[in-house]
C-alpha cells in the first residue's frame, strides 16, 4: 500500500504543477481583440499569422493535466508494474522537454511584445489603445476651468509626448486622458483638483516644518571633514587639504566672532559644484592635475569651512547621481517636479550645477530657484539675467537668462555691485606671527603662469625683469614636451600649495603675465609680502575685443589682469604698467627694489571677514519672500545722481562709496526725481536696465517696471542714472552688519 501510494502522490503534484502553468500563461495571454496594430507587438516571422503560439502551448498543458488527472483516479488499479511506471515517466520526460522549449519561446516573445509596446511613441500607441467604456469618456474629459487656461493645452502635449520622459509613466500616465488629467492636478498644478484631492496635496509643495534650531558657532571642523571623505577626486583632496591648512585660523575666527555676533537660525543647505560633476568633471580632473584653474576650488573650499563654523548643517556632493537623490528627482529626463519638497533651505552651486537642477526638478525648479545661490567669479549683469529682456535687447549668452535675483550670483572679487560679493580667503604660508626676519625677501619674482602658453610673447618683458631678479616659474610641463621657457627662468615644474606658497614668501614680486584675469594667487602673494607687478590692458578687454570674455554676461572693460588688486589696493602693493613699454618696467621693477613693502590682507579676505559677510547675507537675504527688501536699512543710502553715459558703479566709486542695488527701490519713485531738484516733463514706467534715470532731452523721468532689472552696470549716454550708494568695507556697509 506504502509503494502503490507514490505514484499517485507524485501525479497529483505534477497535476497542480502544470494546472498552475496554465493558469498563468492564460492570464498572460493578450487575445487578439485586444491589439490591433499586431505589427507592433510581434515578432518578425509572426508578420504574417496570428499569435497562435500560446494558444497550442495551453492546449498541450491542459492535454498533459488531463492524462495526469486520469491516472490519479486509477485509484482500483494497484498492479501497476515497473515497465508501466518507467514508460510513464519517460512519456513525461519527453513532454516536459518539448514544453520547456515551447515555453522559454513564448516567454520570449511575450517579453519583446512588451518591450514594443513600451517604447512606441504615441502616434503608434493611439492605434492599439483600448477604447474606454463610455461612462469613463465622460468623466475624463478635459475641463474648461478659466482658473486653468492651459489646461487643454497642457494635456494634448502629453497627449502626444508622454513617452519622451520616463518620468510622466513613473508618476502613473499611461497615455489616457485620465491619467494625463490626474497627473496635471495632482502633480502639477496646470488643471483643476481631481474628486477628493486639492493643490495642497502636490508632493513638491506641501510645506515642511522649519528647523528652529539656531545655529551655534563651532571649533571644529570634523563634521566637514567626514562629508569630503567619500571621494577620490583630485579637486576634492584639493579642498580638504586646504580647509586642513587653514582650520586653526577658521577656528580661531569663528571664536572671536562668537563675542560679536547674534545666532542665526541653523540652515540646511547642500554644496554643489556642478563643474566637478559628469563630463565636466572629468575634464576638470584632467585640468587641475596638468596646473588648470584652482580658484574655483580655493572658494569652494572656504565656503564651506566658513558655513561648517558658522554652526550649518552641510551637504557636499559633486555626483550628478547623487544630485538627484538628495533633491528627490523622479527617475526620467528632469520633465516631472521633483518627488518630495525640497529639504534643503540653500543650495550653493555654480552655472554647471544651475543647469543640472534644472535638468532635473521640472516645474519645482521655479519655485525653489529662490534658495539658489550661484558661484559665479566672472558676474552676471541684469540685463543678461531676464530671458525675455536678455533676448529683446541683444543681451542673450550661453551663461545667463536664468531669472534670478541678479544677487543669487555670489562673486570671487567684488567687481559687480549687481551680485553678492563671496570671495575667498588668502592663505600664508607658515603658522606664526609676521616678524621682520621671517619676512626678509631674496632678489626673486616668482611669474604667475602656471602652462605655457600664458608665457608665449612675453619673453622681452620677462627678460628685463630677469636682469635685476632671478626669475622662477611653476609651469606644467609633460615628459613629451619641449620647454617654451626662456633659459633664464628656473622652473619648478607644479608645485604642492604648500611648496608655492613658500616660495611666494622668499620672493619679492609675483609677475603677471596677462592672463589668467582675476585669480585669487596674487592676493595671497601680497599677503605674503609681494609686490604684484601686472599687464595695463589698452584698450580694456571686453566682450567685444577678447575670445576670454566673449559669451560671458557682463559688460565690463578690464583694464588690467586684476582689476579689484590694482583699484582697491594699489601701490606699493601692486603696480600696473604697459609692459610693451621697456622703460616703464625697468623703472616698475627699481621702484619696488627700493621699497620695502609689508605683507596686507584686505579685511574682506580674511577668515573674520567672510565669515561676517557669509553670515550676513544667511540672515538677511531672503529672495523668496515677495515683499519689498528691508535690508540693507534705508539709513544706509546715499544718493547721487550721475553725469550723462555714467554707471552706477562708476559714479558710487568716484565718491568711495559702493553701489547697493538691493536700495534701488527707494529711487524709483517720483518723490526721489523732486528730492533731487529734476523737473519731469513725462514720467515713464518700462521695462529697461537704465532705470530709474533721467534724459535731459525732453526732460523725461523713467522709472522701473522690472525689480530684475534694477541694475548697478547699465550706462547709456542719453541718461543720467539715480544711484544707491553706500559706505564701508567693500562688501558690507556699517549698517549692513
Amino acid at each position: 500500500m506504502r509503494v502503490g501510494l507514490r505514484p499517485r502522490s507524485g501525479c497529483l503534484v505534477l497535476c497542480l504543477c502544470l494546472s498552475l502553468i496554465t493558469l498563468l500563461l492564460q492570464s498572460l495571454w493578450v487575445p487578439l481583440e485586444m491589439t490591433q496594430d499586431e505589427a507592433a507587438g510581434r515578432f518578425p516571422e509572426e508578420q504574417g499569422g496570428h499569435t497562435l503560439g500560446i494558444n497550442k502551448l495551453v492546449l498541450r498543458l491542459d492535454a498533459l493535466s488531463t492524462r495526469v488527472q486520469r491516472l490519479s483516479r486509477e485509484r482500483q488499479d494497484t498492479q501497476l508494474n515497473k515497465n508501466a511506471l518507467t514508460s510513464l515517466l519517460q512519456s513525461f520526460r519527453q513532454e516536459q522537454q518539448s514544453l520547456g522549449k515551447l515555453l522559454e519561446t513564448q516567454l520570449q516573445r511575450l517579453s519583446w511584445r512588451l518591450d514594443q509596446l513600451s517604447s512606441q511613441r504615441y502616434r503608434d500607441h493611439k492605434a492599439f489603445m483600448p477604447t474606454p467604456p463610455p461612462g469613463l469618456i465622460k468623466k475624463c474629459e478635459i475641463p474648461t476651468d478659466p482658473a486653468y487656461p492651459v489646461c487643454a493645452e497642457k494635456t494634448e502635449f502629453l497627449q502626444a509626448h508622454w513617452q519622451s520622459d520616463p518620468c510622466y509613466a513613473f508618476y502613473g500616465v499611461d497615455g489616457t486622458t485620465c491619467s494625463i488629467l490626474t497627473y496635471l492636478s495632482h502633480i502639477e498644478n496646470f488643471c483643476p483638483p481631481r474628486p477628493g484631492r486639492n493643490h495642497s496635496s502636490l508632493p513638491w509643495l506641501r510645506k515642511t516644518s522649519l528647523n528652529g534650531k539656531k545655529a551655534g558657532i563651532r571649533d571644529s571642523l570634523s563634521s566637514l571633514y567626514e562629508a569630503l571623505s567619500n571621494s577620490s577626486s583630485l579637486a576634492i583632496k584639493f579642498i580638504r587639504s586646504r580647509v586642513e591648512r587653514m582650520s586653526d585660523r577658521w577656528i580661531k575666527a569663528g571664536q572671536s566672532m562668537k563675542q560679536n555676533s547674534s545666532d542665526s537660525t541653523e540652515m540646511k543647505v547642500l554644496l554643489y559644484p556642478g563643474a566637478l560633476a559628469g563630463k565636466a568633471g572629468q575634464h576638470f580632473e584632467a585640468m587641475v592635475e596638468r596646473g588648470g584653474p584652482l580658484g574655483e576650488l580655493v572658494q569652494w573650499a572656504d565656503l564651506s569651512a566658513c558655513l561648517t563654523i558658522l554652526g550649518h548643517n552641510l551637504t557636499f556632493s559633486s555626483s550628478q547621481r547623487q544630485l538627484h537623490r538628495l533633491i528627490g528627482a523622479a527617475p526620467g529626463h528632469g520633465g516631472c517636479p521633483i518627488q518630495r519638497p525640497l529639504t534643503f533651505d540653500l543650495i550653493y552651486t555654480d552655472y554647471h550645477g544651475l543647469a543640472h537642477l534644472h535638468g532635473a526638478m521640472g516645474l519645482a525648479f521655479n519655485h525653489y530657484k529662490c534658495r539658489f545661490r550661484i558661484l559665479d567669479s566672472f558676474g552676471t549683469e541684469p540685463a543678461f539675467n531676464l530671458a525675455s529682456y536678455a533676448q529683446s535687447r541683444g543681451y542673450k549668452t550661453q551663461w545667463g537668462s536664468w531669472g534670478l535675483q541678479p544677487l543669487q550670483y555670489m562673486n570671487m572679487f567684488p567687481h559687480t555691485p549687481d551680485n553678492s560679493f563671496l570671495g575667498f580667503v588668502s592663505e600664508e604660508a607658515l603658522r606664526m606671527e609676521p616678524t621682520k626676519e621671517s619676512y626678509r625677501k631674496e632678489r626673486i619674482a616668482v611669474v604667475y603662469g602656471k602652462q605655457d602658453y600664458m608665457w608665449q610673447g612675453k619673453s622681452e618683458y620677462i627678460q628685463i625683469i630677469s636682469e635685476e631678479l632671478e626669475t622662477h616659474g611653476t609651469v606644467y610641463q609633460s615628459s613629451k614636451q619641449s620647454s617654451i621657457l626662456p633659459s633664464f627662468v628656473k622652473n619648478h615644474g607644479l608645485l604642492t600649495q604648500e611648496q608655492f606658497l613658500k616660495l611666494l614668501r622668499r620672493a619679492k614680486v609675483f609677475v603677471g603675465l596677462g592672463f589668467p584675469y582675476e585669480g585669487p594667487a596674487p592676493i595671497e602673494a601680497i599677503a605674503l609680502g609681494c609686490v604684484f607687478l601686472q599687464p595695463r590692458f589698452d584698450p580694456p578687454h571686453s566682450s567685444d575685443n577678447n575670445n576670454f570674455y566673449k559669451g560671458k554676461p557682463t559688460t565690463r572693460k578690464i583694464s588690467s589682469q586684476h582689476p579689484y588688486a590694482e583699484q582697491f589696493i594699489g601701490e606699493p602693493y601692486v603696480l600696473t604698467v604697459d609692459t610693451t613699454n621697456r622703460t616703464a618696467v625697468r623703472e616698475a621693477v627699481k621702484s619696488i627694489l627700493n621699497t620695502e613693502v609689508k605683507p596686507f590682507t584686505p579685511r574682506e579676505f580674511t577668515c573674520g571677514g567672510m565669515l561676517e559677510r557669509v553670515h550676513t547675507y544667511i540672515t538677511h537675504q531672503n529672495f523668496c519672500s515677495k515683499s519689498v527688501p528691508t535690508w540693507p536699512l534705508e539709513s544706509a543710502l546715499k544718493v547721487h545722481l550721475g553725469p550723462l553715459g555714467q554707471s552706477c558703479v562708476s559714479v558710487c566709486q568716484r565718491s568711495s562709496l559702493w553701489c547697493e542695488p538691493a536700495l534701488f527701490h527707494h529711487l524709483n519713485t517720483p518723490a526721489a526725481f523732486t528730492r533731487l531738484g529734476l523737473s519731469c516733463s513725462r514720467m515713464v514706467q518700462e521695462v529697461d536696465h537704465l532705470f530709474p534715470s533721467y534724459n535731459p532731452w525732453g526732460r523725461l523721468c523713467g522709472l522701473q517696471q522690472e525689480t530684475l532689472l534694477f541694475s548697478c552696470a547699465g550706462s547709456d549716454p542719453s541718461h543720467r542714472r539715480l544711484c544707491p550708494c553706500s559706505a564701508g568695507q567693500v562688501a558690507l556697509c556699517p549698517q549692513c552688519i
